[in-house]
């Protein structure tokens, strides 16, 4: 039997322990452990899942991994062309870790309508594109069909809609210019459907349009492209998928990874990180403070206590252990509570999206979450050890009681 697991849980059960002096401290204890837990889960949650969002919306636009030629320059537009007769496509059976590979091609346009005009890169894309991303940035009218003969359908963004009042269904002009020819070629272009990323540094750039229409424009063959956009399985490896995918790629084919091409955007949302950190650190720090109060607290009024089990031939470590399953039993009631409330806020904002956040500062049009069972399995058992840990020193205290003194008879 547990002698001082067996006094912890006497005393906790306790009805004068409840309605003792004690007693506001160790709530105030319960409650930093359950504030901390709060802010910590919220702070993992939205940052994680602002970088994830931030991520998904640039690999849209780029994949993970971009196979170029050694001379493009550095435009947003295709110059020089490659030809799809590669060794890792439509497959990359080369490399591990490789789910999907396309080939695309861009080029640069002014959209005039009646009364606008706007600048525009054009994104080609044929009948290997995967549209799994634009099918939740869809918010009017549908996705493009490339699949059958060349059309003129396009997948515009709402920022240029909205700047050049156009709508679905909407037809306009596209004026290509041509190296080969002194004017400008015109494409007719009808809107079938209107997307909407929330990243404004790409919306305002891209709209998607059958690759053939490059093809032809730049007097390509059809088995050419501008460049191909690999994706992997697992995004925490791409630096070295990128190796291995430069490395089995052409002699004369680059392979560049998307945070290589969108340095600062990833390096940005690095320092969620550090600021994660910070915050973790200090929940934690504050909690353990208010917890070693509490502790103390505990253990002064509990002096006779002490000194009559020392009396009885009780060591220091003994009742010490008495004290910490006493705190232990605190902090799990605080963790408990911090999981209900933070846990029950995400789930809030992750259905219900209470809380917007301005697209032009953060990319995002809401705080997005991101809720894994690992992080917060781990916050819980970190936290609980750390606070504990902390506990150690203070309860040093009893080895200094003195049973003659702290025994006491009225």
């Amino acid at each position: 039997m547990n002698l001082e697991l067996f006094i912890a849980k006497r005393i906790i059960g306790n009805k004068s322990y409840k309605s003792s002096v004690s007693a506001p401290i160790i709530k105030i204890g319960i409650a930093a452990i359950a504030i901390g837990i709060i802010v910590m889960l919220v702070a993992i949650a939205t940052g994680l899942g602002l970088q994830q969002k931030i991520r998904d919306k640039v690999v849209a636009f780029n994949g993970d991994i971009i196979i170029d030629n050694y001379d493009s320059n550095a435009s947003d537009e295709s110059q020089v062309p490659i030809s799809i007769n590669q060794d890792f496509y439509p497959e990359f059976k080369t490399v591990e870790g490789i789910k999907h590979v396309q080939g695309v091609a861009t080029k640069f346009c002014v959209i005039r309508t009646e009364s606008e005009f706007e600048g525009v890169i054009v994104k080609g894309v044929g009948k290997d594109y995967r549209w799994d991303y634009f099918e939740d940035f869809l918010v009017d009218g549908r996705l493009p069909n490339f699949k059958e003969n060349l059309n003129n359908e396009i997948l515009v963004s709402r920022y240029i809609a909205n700047r050049l009042a156009l709508n679905v269904d909407d037809r306009f002009q596209a004026l290509f210019g041509d190296s080969f020819d002194r004017l400008p070629r015109q494409v007719a272009f009808e809107i079938v459907g209107i997307y909407d990323s929330g990243f404004q540094e790409l919306d305002e750039k891209f709209v998607i349009a059958d690759l053939r229409h490059i093809q032809r424009l730049n007097k390509w063959e059809e088995d050419q492209v501008g460049n191909f956009e690999v994706f992997v399985d697992d995004f925490s490896e791409l630096e070295a998928k990128t190796i291995e995918v430069h490395n089995n790629s052409h002699q004369f084919l680059k392979a560049k990874s998307v945070k290589e091409k969108y340095f600062t955007i990833f390096e940005w949302i690095k320092i969620f990180d550090n600021n994660t950190y910070g915050i973790i650190a200090i929940m934690i720090l504050v909690a353990g403070i208010n917890m070693i109060t509490a502790l103390l607290v505990l253990i002064l009024e509990r002096t006779q206590m002490i000194g009559i089990l020392k009396a009885l031939g009780s060591a220091n470590w003994s009742i010490r252990k008495v004290f910490l399953y006493n705190a232990s039993y605190l902090i799990g009631l605080g963790l408990l509570w911090g999981n209900l409330i933070g846990l029950g806020l995400l789930f809030a904002q992750k259905y219900f999206k209470f809380f917007p956040l301005n697209p032009q500062t953060y990319y995002v049009t809401e705080a997005p979450v991101y809720i894994s069972w690992d992080y917060i399995v781990a916050l819980n058992v970190g936290t609980f050890i750390v606070s504990l840990l902390m506990l150690l020193i203070p309860s040093i205290i009893v080895s200094r009681i003195s049973p003659v003194k702290a025994i006491r008879f009225d």
